[in-house]
Parts: structure tokens; C-alpha cells; sequence
């Protein structure tokens, strides 16, 4: 029996992680080969065209969020909160707009080479479930040390923020709202942050990572330019060592779940989005498929959702 009152949900979940974890460090040697046959995304993106939507988001709902409490200012709290997710609803998939043509413009194979294929989501699903439960043990040990400094720092009243979106699904019942910040936070956010940070932002930077690594030099199976090769899109392990560890891949995952990090206003959310992150970088670049992390991502989002919902 007492055995039987620790084994609960959170624990078996966590052992799983740890034991998929613990797998993939022993098959990759620490992680050191999982991205050495990574294949690059072949594109003429300039440095600062992922910049392109992030200020058209930021700057977008900056100007509307105040202009639509001016011009309504003595609606209800909880029609308020409806309208803002509304404009955050539709700003998040009119930019999503502005990067798909981005993509379409910018990548080799258009859409299918930015990583949005339909024909690959029967296997993406599967594998960011068990992606997910990987990196879960990760996040949550996260979460602990971010609290335990916290209460070390700023005493035992320390504690570790909700975000906006579950707040608001705990202060206000309405279904309207609560409807709407369930398909903005599970299916909507996911899907514009995964397409911007690891589409545009990941891609760019790796890109330029291969151009400009000391000594790397491109594999027997790539051209001179960085290009794929016509025979397979996933290449098998015949390049030279030294490309293994400069192929870009690992240090592109590391910047943009930097930058994913610090774009969410909260910081003591930074560790925990810093070990997501990570997951989601590198199912994009082991799978070449964005709705891996977009599944990752809306999965994590659900979870909390659906915690939240349950213990409010």
C-alpha cells in the first residue's frame, strides 16, 4: 500500500521520460550523432527576413490591443478578455499568413521544404507524443530549480507565475472565452511560434552556421554550395568526421530556444521554454517535418491547459 501511494500519474510519466531519455543519450552518444545526418534546408533567406513577422506580431497587437480599449472602453472583463484574444487570435494568423508566403518564396521546395507536408503528420503525431514525454522529465526538473532559487532569492512567498492565457481560463468562466483561449493557446499559438522560431528563425541561423563554421566542409553527398542531394533527402552516415560537428544543427537549436525563451515576457518561465525549446529544435531538424514541434508544442500547451482547468 505504500508503494501503490507513490505511483501516481506525474511519476510513471516521469520514469517513462527518463527512461526514453536515457535511451537516446546511450544510442546518440550524448546527443553527439543524433544531427550528424541532419540534411540542411536548402533557402536564400537573408539575415534579417525572420525579423520580418516577429516585429509585424509584436507591433501589430502592440497598436491594437490599446486602440480597441480605447474605442470600447466600458465593455464587461470578461468581454474584454474575448476581444483581446480575439485580435491576439487573428494577428497570430494573419502573420502566419505573411511567414507561409515568406516560406514559399524563400525555400527550394516551397512549403514541403519549410517542413509542412501533410502526408508526414500520420507519424509526426506519434512521434512528438513520445518526443514530449522524452524532454518531460527535463522541463519539470526545470520548474523545481527555477523555484528553488527563487525561494533562495526572494524568500518562501516565491512563486513561479502562471501564464497569461491559463489566468484568464481560471478567472473567467464565460465559454465564449474560455472556447477561444483553448483554440488560441492549443492550436493557434503552437502553430505560428513552431512555424517563425524553428521555420524561419532555426533555419536562417543554421544556414548560417554552415557558411561560416571554422573548417567545416561540406560532405561527398552535398554540392559545394550547401545544396541536398538529388538522390535521397535524408542522406546516410558517409561524411567526414569533421562535418559532424559543424553541420550546424545543435548550435541553430541552442539560439533559437534562447531567443524562443526570452520573447515570453515571463522569466522565471525561461529555464522550463529553454528545455521545450530544445525538443522542439531538434525534432525539426531530425524529422526535416515542422508539424513535429507544432504537435510537441500544442501537446504541452493541452497539458497545462487541461491541468489548469482540472485544479481550478
Amino acid at each position: 500500500m505504500l508503494i501503490a501511494e507513490y505511483i501516481t500519474v506525474e511519476n510513471i510519466t516521469c520514469l517513462t521520460g527518463i527512461l526514453l531519455f536515457g535511451t537516446w543519450l546511450l544510442k546518440t552518444s550524448l546527443g553527439r550523432a543524433a544531427l550528424a545526418d541532419s540534411p540542411p534546408r536548402r533557402n536564400n533567406m537573408p539575415l534579417y527576413l525572420p525579423f520580418i513577422p516577429l516585429f509585424i506580431w509584436f507591433g501589430g497587437i502592440s497598436l491594437a490591443l490599446p486602440i480597441t480599449r480605447e474605442l470600447l472602453p466600458d465593455l464587461p472583463d470578461w468581454q474584454s478578455v474575448l476581444i483581446d484574444n480575439i485580435l491576439l487570435c487573428t494577428g497570430a494568423l494573419a502573420t502566419m499568413a505573411v511567414v507561409i508566403f515568406l516560406a514559399r518564396a524563400s525555400f527550394a521546395r516551397r512549403l514541403k521544404g519549410f517542413g509542412l507536408n501533410f502526408k508526414t503528420i500520420y507519424k509526426d503525431f506519434p512521434a512528438a507524443f513520445v518526443n514530449l514525454l522524452s524532454v518531460w522529465p527535463i522541463v519539470m526538473a526545470a520548474i523545481i530549480v527555477t523555484t528553488f532559487f527563487g525561494n533562495l532569492i526572494w524568500g518562501q512567498e516565491f512563486e513561479m507565475q502562471k501564464h497569461q492565457e491559463l489566468k484568464l481560463i481560471t478567472a473567467y468562466p464565460q465559454l465564449p472565452v474560455r472556447i477561444l483561449i483553448i483554440i488560441t493557446t492549443v492550436a493557434v499559438v503552437p502553430a505560428f511560434e513552431e512555424m517563425l522560431f524553428r521555420g524561419l528563425f532555426q533555419t536562417m541561423i543554421r544556414s548560417f552556421f554552415r557558411r561560416t563554421w571554422p573548417g567545416a566542409r561540406a560532405p561527398s553527398h552535398e554540392t559545394r554550395n550547401g545544396a541536398c542531394p538529388v538522390r535521397s533527402e535524408f542522406p546516410s552516415q558517409t561524411g567526414p568526421a569533421s562535418v559532424r560537428t559543424s553541420n550546424g544543427a545543435w548550435p541553430s537549436i541552442v539560439i533559437t530556444s534562447f531567443i524562443f525563451a526570452v520573447v515570453h515576457y515571463d522569466p522565471g518561465h525561461w529555464p522550463a521554454l529553454f528545455a521545450l525549446s530544445m525538443c522542439m529544435g531538434y525534432a525539426y531538424e531530425k524529422s526535416g517535418s515542422l508539424f513535429r514541434p507544432i504537435f510537441i508544442h500544442s501537446l504541452f500547451n493541452a497539458t497545462s491547459v487541461i491541468a489548469t482547468l482540472y485544479s481550478g
